[in-house]
C-alpha cells in the first residue's frame, strides 16, 4: 500500500508541474527512475517512450499506466494514471471560473504568453533526453544509433510526404534487427 501512495504522490507531482503534455513528463520520469530505481531504469524509460509513442492514447498517461502496473499491478496502474490526470482536471476547473473574470487582464495574458516558451523548452529538453539515451551507451557514442539517426533525418527530408507510421514501423523493425 505504501508503494501505491508513493506512486500517487510522484505522479500527482508530475501531472501538476509537467505543463505541455506527455513529452513534458519525460524529465520528471527520468528523475523518478533515479529516485526509485526499483520501479524502472533509464533504459526502461527509453522503451516506455517508444511503446507509448506507438500505442493509442496520450504519451504521459501510457507511461504512468506502465509504471503503475509494473510497480503495483492493476491497482497501481489505475492509481498512477488517475494521479497524473487529476492535477490538470483540478487546475482547469479552477481556471475556467477565474478566466472569465480576468480575460482582458494584462497580467493573465502575460502569464499565458510566458507559458508558451516554457512549454516549448520542456518538450525540447525531453527530446534531448530521449536523443541522448538513444545515441549514447554508458557515456560512449553508439555509432550504429548515431548513423541510423542521420539516415532517418535524411529520409525525412527526402520523403516528406510519407506517413509518420511508416517511419515508426521502420524504426521498430530496425530496433528488432539490432537487438538480435
Amino acid at each position: 500500500m505504501t508503494e501505491i501512495i508513493l506512486l500517487c504522490f510522484e505522479f500527482f507531482k508530475t501531472g501538476l508541474f509537467a505543463v505541455g503534455g506527455g513529452l513534458a513528463t519525460i524529465p520528471y520520469l527520468a528523475q523518478m527512475s533515479q529516485k526509485y530505481p526499483h520501479w524502472f531504469s533509464l533504459e526502461t524509460l527509453a522503451d516506455m517512450i517508444a511503446i507509448s509513442e506507438s500505442t493509442p492514447g496520450p504519451l504521459g498517461i501510457n507511461m504512468a499506466t506502465y509504471v503503475g502496473f509494473a510497480v503495483a499491478g492493476p491497482l497501481g496502474a489505475f492509481a498512477a494514471t488517475l494521479s497524473l490526470v487529476l492535477p490538470s482536471f483540478i487546475v482547469i476547473l479552477l481556471i475556467v471560473g477565474a478566466i472569465k473574470k480576468f480575460r482582458d487582464n494584462g497580467f493573465v495574458n502575460a502569464a499565458f504568453a510566458g507559458l508558451r516558451p516554457a512549454t516549448t523548452g520542456l518538450i525540447a529538453a525531453a527530446g534531448f533526453v530521449v536523443l541522448r539515451m538513444a545515441i549514447f551507451d554508458d557515456g560512449l557514442l553508439n555509432e550504429t544509433a548515431f548513423g541510423l539517426f542521420f539516415v532517418i533525418l535524411i529520409c525525412i527530408q527526402i520523403f516528406k510526404k510519407v506517413h509518420p507510421i511508416a517511419f515508426i514501423g521502420a524504426a521498430a523493425a530496425a530496433g528488432v534487427v539490432f537487438a538480435l
